[in-house]
């Protein structure tokens, strides 16, 4: 997680170096040719306030979803990436670039807290508590609020975080061998 956040710093220290010019790889809302910057938008920031306000975040979240197992960790980061994305890209205005790895972050969020939920692993269900005590309060990013600040991305990661804990970590029925048929020899 320490190596993927400083990748983040560099690309923003290569994106402020050439004028912003990495910007035109955030998702470009609503046009078809702006979807395959779903998965290059979250490694990208609008400036290093914006790119601080995500770090530690990132780090905490992230690692605590990597703790998972890095199968896991990639199946909960892709399914949040591209829901976010899908989100973004559909319910922003038109002309609008959203980047920054908040939608991200919001999917690791829900993550954890649901995988609590469908585990129900007392571990896991104490580290959700942990998390929502912490970070509960981010949950509102996923309401519509500050001018520049994509609710949409943030409400996509979350549901995408919700989707990957159900499909990682929901109980299944344990299969039941079929019982015995008894006959009598009388």
């Amino acid at each position: 997680m320490l190596l993927l956040l400083a990748g983040l710093w560099l690309l923003e220290l290569l994106d402020q170096a050439s004028g912003n010019a990495l910007d035109q790889f955030g998702i470009r809302a609503r046009e078809l040719d702006g979807l395959p910057e779903i998965l290059t938008a979250p490694f990208l920031h609008a400036g290093f306030a914006h790119l601080v306000s995500n770090s530690v975040p990132f780090l905490v979240l992230g690692f605590l979803v990597l703790l998972s197992g890095v199968a896991r960790w990639l199946a909960a980061s892709l399914t949040s990436v591209v829901s976010s994305g899908l989100f973004a890209w559909l319910l922003t205005p038109a002309g609008t670039i959203v980047l920054g790895a908040s939608g991200l972050i919001f999917g690791w969020l829900t993550y954890l807290l649901a995988r609590g939920l469908w585990s129900r692993r007392p571990g896991q269900v104490v580290l959700a508590l942990v998390v929502l005590l912490v970070y509960g309060s981010l949950i509102w990013g996923v309401l519509p609020g500050a001018v520049g600040i994509s609710w949409q991305a943030h409400l996509g990661g979350a549901v995408g975080g919700v989707l990957a804990a159900w499909r990682l970590h929901r109980q299944r029925p344990v299969a039941r061998s079929p019982r015995p048929t008894y006959s009598s020899n009388w």
